[in-house]
């Protein structure tokens, strides 16, 4: 019963101190910065594509200002300004648009640009998300910046129930061993606290990298041979390399238990990797792929 609770719990907590409209707060973003800012926030800049895609699942449009080259999701980001890439934006682009607010992540944009506008003496607000929980705090943090704080709640209350919809489903089931491949020459994985690994533990399985203190360690064949994945999930990052070649690669492989149960799937990155309210199609897609039998899937 407690357990029920807590996602409740959750969302209660999210919409405290809730700032009053027309006037600056001073918050504390997600690296523990402070930040004030102009409540609600109307001209906005996002320095990557995942704030962007929270910005519109807010229902954002016309406060926008300017988005990174990267940003692809929805189509209606297709007709906003570009401040160049969210690696190296351009600082004199973002100058000129005049944004009350800029986004940015931890994972992404360096804190040379950070700092660089916060001494311009824009308002720079940092997320961090690295879990499910995680992104749906930074979906809050931004709700309650620009003003769209039902909005947000109504996402997260969505969000937790599709998530315990699944995981209940999954409860009682054996966890497979899962390599998550986001690398390919070398071959790259996810370790402890990303958002990859949170997914697949949602999803039912078990990475066999979830030990490495790394972030994004680098595999040889050889440890994965010894560690020996039921299931192989490749994140389609590079969207012009033809997974079918890799795939078949990993046939040469066949005394991998994945091999032989011809476990092996590619998913699209941006349900994944991008911490948004998409999130929860990705653990669904992951779901199908370690438990086929629960979402009326066959491998």
């Amino acid at each position: 019963m407690i357990k029920k609770l807590l996602p409740l719990a959750l969302v209660i907590g999210l919409l405290l101190n809730i700032p009053v409209e027309g006037e600056d707060r001073l918050l504390t973003d997600e690296m523990g910065r402070k930040v004030r800012i102009h409540y609600p926030a109307k001209r906005i800049i996002s320095l990557a594509p995942s704030i962007t895609e929270i910005l519109f699942a807010l229902g954002l449009n016309e406060e926008i200002a300017a988005v990174t080259n990267f940003c692809d999701y929805p189509e209606a980001v297709l007709k906003k300004p570009r401040i160049g890439g969210f690696i190296n934006p351009s600082i004199e682009k973002i100058v000129s648009l005049k944004p009350d607010l800029i986004i940015a992540t931890r994972d992404g944009n360096r804190w040379e640009t950070i700092n660089r506008l916060s001494d311009l003496g824009f308002s720079v607000y940092l997320i961090h998300p690295k879990s499910f929980n995680g992104v749906m705090k930074a979906i809050h943090h931004i709700g309650v910046m620009v003003g769209k704080e039902e909005e947000s709640r109504k996402i997260i209350v969505n969000m937790i129930s599709e998530k315990e919809d699944i995981t209940t489903r999954i409860k009682s089931l054996p966890k497979p061993k899962v390599f998550f491949q986001i690398g390919y020459a070398p071959i790259m994985t996810v370790g402890r606290e990303t958002l990859a690994d949170d997914l697949i533990r949602l999803a039912g399985g078990k990475s066999i990298s979830e030990n490495e203190l790394i972030s994004y360690p680098l595999y040889s064949i050889e440890a994965i041979l010894s560690k020996a994945p039921e299931i192989i999930i490749m994140s389609s990052m590079e969207s012009r390399r033809d997974y079918s070649n890799l795939i078949k690669w990993w046939q040469n492989w066949n005394s991998i238990p994945a091999v032989k149960l011809n476990a092996i799937y590619v998913i699209d990155s941006n349900l994944v990797d991008r911490p948004t309210p998409r999130i929860i199609e990705g653990l669904e897609a992951l779901t199908k792929m370690i438990h086929p039998e629960v979402l009326g899937e066959k491998r």
